[in-house]
Formats: C-alpha cells, sequence, structure tokens
C-alpha cells in the first residue's frame, strides 16, 4: 500500500511562516506560500515580488494549489493520528498493517512477514491478544509496585506530620526550659537580694555601734583635754601659788587618777566569713527546696493517642478524644499504655506510683524490644501488676493467668516498684501501709523500662491521673580522710 504523503515533512513547510501550507497558493515562478503569509508579506514590502526568488508577480490573487494543500492535509491527519495512537501501525518492509505478533522475536510482524524464511516455524498470536497477554503480565508486576507506592506515600505523610510535629515539641520544650529558669533565676535574685539585705543590716548595725563608741569616746577625750589644760595653768603659775593652789582639792581632782583606759569594740567588723563562706554550697543546699528529683519520668513520644502526659513527665491521664500525634515507632497504637524514658541494665532501682481513685490501671516492667505497634507487642513480656476494679476480661490483657500479670484484690494510693537486677527481682508494695504485694523473680537479659497502662474502665467515668511521686532530695558531705 503506498503512502498517501511521499514527500519530507520539509517540502511541505511554508518558507515564510515555516509551518505546514494552509491554503498554499501558487505563482508563475512556481514558489508556493501559505495565502495569508503571502499577502501579509506584500503588505510590509508594498511589492509583489516572491519571497523566494524576488520575481515580481502579476498576478494579484495567485491561484490556489489544490495538489499541494491535499498532500498537506493528508500528512497532518496521519501525524495527528500517529500522535493520538490511533492510527494504523504499518511494516516498514512491506507498509502492510502490523496484525500478528511473533512470540519467538517479541515484535509485531504483517502477514508477508509471517511468510518470509525470517519467521519460519514461529509462533503468532494477534496483536490484540498478545497486547492483552503482556498487559496481564504487566498488571501482575504493576499492583505491588502500587501498593509499595501507597506505603512510601503513608510513610512520608507520617514524616511530614513528624516533621511539623517537631517544630511543635521543641517550641514547647523551649517554652518550658525558659519557664524553669525563670524560677531559677527568680531564686537566685531573692536569694541575692536576701543576702544583700542581710550584708546591709549587718553593715548599719555595726556602723551605728561604732558610732555610738566614737561619741563616748568623744565626750571622754573633752572631758580630758580641760583637765589637762587646767593642770597646765597651774602648772605655769608662780611657785607659792602654785603650792597654794596644789593644796587646794579642788585644783588637783581624786578622779583624774580613776581614768580608766580607752577601749577597742569586740566584733565591729563585718561577718564576711558569714556571708561569703561557701556562697554557691549555701545557695545550692538551699535549693533542694525548690528542686524536686523524680525517679522515673515519662516519655511522651511512647504514649499512646489517647493519654496526655504532664509537661514535667511525671504524670499521665486519659482523654477519650484521640490526640493528633505522630505515628512514629516507638508509640503504642493499640494499647493505652506509656513507658519510662530511661531503661535500667543493672543496679536497684525503686519508685513510687500514686494510682490514686483509678479503676483500672496496670503498672510493671519491660523489654526495651518490645515492639509497640499492634500484635506485635507482646504481653508475656511484661511483669506487672493491675486492679481493674476485681474484674480481670480473658481478651483485653486483664487476664491474671496471662503472661506475668498478678491481679491485686484491693484498690491502692501508693504503690512502690522496686527493681533489683543483680538479684533478679521486681518486687512491689504499699508504702503508706508497708505492705508487701507481689514479687516475680526473674534474670533480665536486656535493658527494662518502666512501664503503665490505663486501659478502659466500665466502672471509671472519672479518675485522678497516675503519678510518679518526686524524692527528697538532700546535700550531704563527704571529708576524705588524708594519710
Amino acid at each position: 500500500m503506498a503512502s498517501k504523503s511521499s514527500l519530507p515533512e520539509e517540502d511541505l513547510t511554508c518558507p515564510v511562516c515555516f509551518d505546514i501550507f494552509k491554503d498554499p497558493v501558487v505563482l508563475l515562478c512556481s514558489h508556493s506560500f501559505c495565502k495569508d503569509c503571502l499577502q501579509k508579506f506584500w503588505r510590509e514590502k508594498k511589492s509583489k515580488e516572491c519571497p523566494v526568488c524576488r520575481r515580481q508577480s502579476s498576478l494579484d490573487n495567485p491561484p490556489l494549489n489544490l495538489s499541494l494543500r491535499n498532500v498537506c492535509e493528508s500528512f497532518l491527519k496521519e501525524k495527528s493520528q500517529r500522535a493520538s495512537g490511533g492510527s494504523e501501525v504499518h511494516c516498514s518492509l512491506h507498509d502492510e498493517r502490523l496484525k500478528l505478533f511473533c512470540l519467538e522475536d517479541k515484535q509485531p510482524i504483517c502477514v508477508v512477514c509471517q511468510a518470509s524464511r525470517k519467521h519460519s516455524g514461529h509462533q503468532f498470536l494477534p496483536i490484540d491478544e498478545a497486547a492483552l497477554d503482556y498487559k496481564e503480565q504487566l498488571n501482575a508486576v504493576l499492583k505491588p509496585l502500587q501498593e509499595k507506592l501507597k506505603e512510601f506515600k503513608q510513610v512520608k505523610e507520617t514524616c511530614d506530620r513528624t516533621a511539623s510535629y517537631i517544630k511543635i515539641q521543641a517550641h514547647q520544650s523551649e517554652k518550658q526550659i525558659k519557664e524553669e529558669f525563670e524560677k531559677l533565676h527568680q531564686f537566685l535574685k531573692d536569694e541575692e537580694e536576701a543576702r544583700i539585705r542581710a550584708l546591709k543590716e549587718e553593715e548599719e548595725q555595726k556602723s551605728l555601734i561604732m558610732k555610738e563608741k566614737t561619741e563616748e569616746l568623744s565626750k571622754e577625750m573633752s572631758t580630758l583635754s580641760d583637765k589637762i589644760t587646767a593642770i597646765e595653768k597651774q602648772m605655769v603659775a608662780e611657785d607659792i601659788i602654785f603650792l597654794q593652789n596644789f593644796k587646794t582639792p579642788v585644783c588637783f581632782p581624786s578622779s583624774t587618777c580613776s581614768l580608766q583606759n580607752p577601749q577597742g569594740v569586740s566584733g565591729a567588723l563585718i561577718d564576711v566569713a558569714k556571708h561569703l563562706g561557701n556562697l554557691k554550697f549555701r545557695v545550692w543546699e538551699k535549693m533542694k527546696d525548690i528542686v524536686q528529683f523524680t525517679p522515673v519520668l515519662l516519655d511522651p513520644n511512647t504514649a499512646h493517642t489517647s493519654l496526655i502526659v504532664s509537661e514535667d513527665l511525671t504524670s499521665f491521664k486519659r482523654t477519650y478524644t484521640r490526640q493528633t500525634l505522630p505515628d512514629n515507632p516507638e508509640r503504642f497504637d493499640v494499647y493505652e499504655c506509656v513507658l519510662g524514658s530511661e531503661g535500667f541494665n543493672s543496679g536497684s532501682h525503686y519508685w513510687d506510683v500514686e494510682v490514686g481513685d483509678g479503676r483500672a490501671w496496670c503498672v510493671g516492667v519491660t523489654p526495651e524490644s518490645n515492639q509497640r505497634k499492634g500484635d506485635t507487642f507482646t504481653w508475656e513480656r511484661v511483669w506487672r501488676v493491675g486492679y481493674n476494679d476485681s474484674r480481670w476480661y480473658d481478651e483485653s490483657g486483664w487476664d491474671d493467668d496471662m503472661g506475668h500479670l498478678h491481679a491485686l484484690e484491693q484498690n491502692l494510693h501508693t504503690l512502690r516498684v522496686h527493681l533489683d537486677l543483680d538479684k533478679g527481682q521486681l518486687s512491689f508494695s504499699d508504702p503508706l501501709q508497708n505492705t508487701h504485694l507481689h514479687t516475680f523473680k526473674h534474670t533480665f537479659t536486656e535493658k527494662v523500662l518502666p512501664f503503665f497502662y490505663s486501659p478502659v474502665s466500665l466502672f471509671d467515668s472519672f479518675r485522678s491521673p497516675q503519678s510518679i511521686l518526686p524524692l527528697k532530695p538532700s546535700v550531704t558531705i563527704e571529708q576524705r580522710r588524708i594519710c
């Protein structure tokens, strides 16, 4: 089959607009142009010359080049069909329509190619059937890729939310840091003012004493000066007059011999050692009244979205409206749990938990490697005691026979957890009544984290938050023996 357009594209291009001819006209010099392009060229040049050879034309309206127009229209139609994929593709060797697909050579062929020696003994399928088979194969590959892309999009969305939440965390943490340091600054400022005030008071007191002492000495000095002047006058008198006055008691008072020597004021100076001695230590020692130490702090990045952790990270409470938080790998997504921020590998540790009036709670420890997502969380790897209004459920994790759970028979106000990793013991007691509750014996081979669980209770419409109680700090001085 012959092609409708055997001319190259450049032969179908107007030399003025360099586009495919539109309504082409031909001049007597045999050059063709778009009708509008030629008229525009003539108007601009104000001369009817050929844009190519510059030969003057005697025709105002050159005739249409019908043959060239038909070829251009066919060319544009074929080009449009090729662009849209709706055209019939022909064999480059035989100019026949490609109707078959060679399964051996993996290429479309025409019926002439099928009969050629090149494809002798090959198997063929109609183009539509072969395309369907390969599309099914690609679809089998496409589906897992689409699923994988969906997972990537979900993770990216989580990362985007996490990035936004990081800024919120940083802003809130910065605000809290400034507030805490403002309290410390205020304490130091108040302490400074108090100590300077005490110094000023001592200065005024000592200055007043010295002023009174100075006035007293001045009076005694004045009296003594008067007596000296009187005696000196007697001494310069004539001998007879001097002797007459010397025998007179008034002129030689006996009080002169009884004068005491002047005394300095003991303790008159500022007690510098009292004000400056170990100043930093004394201030730091006094700071224990305004600071507190909590042996276990909560990690808000592990808290379930229904748990609200306090700003000081020492307590949490349930909310029945889930918060919008990043679904980071460390966070519990099914169970209403939260972990301590630091784990323990060795040593003896204890912390007190105020469970208050909560009617559903669970406290213990779990290995750091215990996963927090869905069914990957293993209750058997949690050593804990708990209370749920004396009712324990089989499938919700509240079964006293499941894993390492000890059900308490009575509610408590405060629970003490004592973890002794060196002895392999985890003990629970009531510190208010000094009562032992339960002890697990287990050799922990990896880091464990404090564990807290606050499940939904049908009987608990309101409860106070669970809190980790602070320890009272103390300052001790240790003297080293010098050998």
